[in-house]
């Protein structure tokens, strides 16, 4: 039996662990230095397209007026290639006449609706077009702030062959996916990324009424896992297969039952197959291993591989082939 005084010790341990875990803890976060965040893009033929923000602590608000107040307004932009600088310009959507803004919505994949409830800003150049094989530097410069970075548009890959099936042909229950077949030309470091979009619309009889005859996707979406470069396949004739990407936090009814990832029979899909160079590679794959490891226990922190320096995010060139596939039996 115990004696009291052991007991007595015991009572009292137990006490102390009990208060211990009521006492309030306060842990003092380090602030972090702010940084620009960049997402840029430039196509062949198309003018480059830059959204700069700030970055923001993890526990801020992230309300609609914050996400206004992330933008980086008033930056010096310029892009460099062939040793002409070409200036870019701010433009918001609160500046665009409803013709403009209804262009500018489709250029982004994203409903006019959308554009003017966030006002959202991007810098570009309308003198400036993409040009396959082509090299761009870009600097941005606000206020003590300098970021710099590089890429290029490679050139074009074509797809040999792209095709709708279904996931199990036995069971044929009108959902699949994307299969096709790309030959990696016989250089090494080569590197791609897929999206897609439907371009087909919704019929009346759907049970969201808001999406009766719309187009069932406003922008090209690249699903997860959408670049792969050469390492295990150069100079080889390859398969691949993509599901169905999602637009982010989407309600869409299809997006969350059991077509969610796959196309169906009816669906006609426009495809964007695009080259990237190395270092866009890098930070599209680490950016997708982040998004993969969110929640994870288990997962290796690491930082995204960017190609900028002095700020996050990516500045990247797309050689791009464009096809449309119309998903039957």
């Amino acid at each position: 039996m115990l004696s009291r005084l052991n007991f007595t010790a015991i009572a009292l341990t137990l006490l102390t662990m009990l208060t211990a875990c009521e006492q309030e803890i306060t842990i003092d976060m380090p602030v972090s230095e702010r940084k620009i965040v960049v997402e840029g893009s430039i196509f062949p033929g198309s003018f480059p397209l830059v959204m700069l923000t700030w970055t923001q602590g993890y526990f801020n608000p992230t309300d609609l007026s914050s996400l206004q107040n992330l933008f980086v307004h008033d930056a010096n932009v310029s892009i460099t290639v062939d040793g002409v600088s070409h200036n870019l310009a701010e433009l918001c959507s609160s500046d665009l006449t409803p013709e403009q803004l209804e262009i500018a919505a489709s250029a982004l994949g994203v409903s006019a609706a959308s554009l003017q409830a966030l006002d959202l800003c991007i810098y570009t150049s309308f003198e400036l077009q993409g040009e396959e094989n082509k090299t761009y530097q870009i600097e941005i410069n606000k206020d003590s702030h300098r970021v710099t970075g590089e890429t290029k548009i490679p050139g074009l890959v074509y797809l040999d062959t792209v095709y709708f099936d279904f996931l199990n042909p036995l069971a044929q229950d009108s959902l699949g996916v994307l299969y096709g077949k790309l030959t990696d030309p016989d250089t090494t470091g080569n590197a791609y990324r897929w999206f897609a979009k439907r371009i087909s619309h919704y019929p009346s009889w759907v049970p969201d009424a808001a999406l009766r005859g719309q187009q069932k996707d406003l922008g090209y979406i690249a699903p997860f896992g959408s670049v792969y470069d050469d390492t295990f396949f150069n100079g080889l004739s390859f398969e691949f297969v993509y599901p169905r990407g999602l637009e982010s936090n989407s309600q869409k009814f299809d997006d969350n039952n059991d077509e969610r990832g796959y196309f169906k029979v009816g669906d006609t899909v426009a495809i964007r197959g695009s080259s990237i160079d190395r270092a866009a590679f890098k930070f599209v794959k680490s950016m997708e291993a982040q998004i993969g490891n969110q929640g994870s226990p288990f997962a290796t922190p690491f930082n995204l591989e960017s190609n900028m320096q002095g700020g996050l995010g990516a500045f990247i060139g797309y050689g791009a082939i464009y096809d449309t596939i119309i998903c039957d039996e």
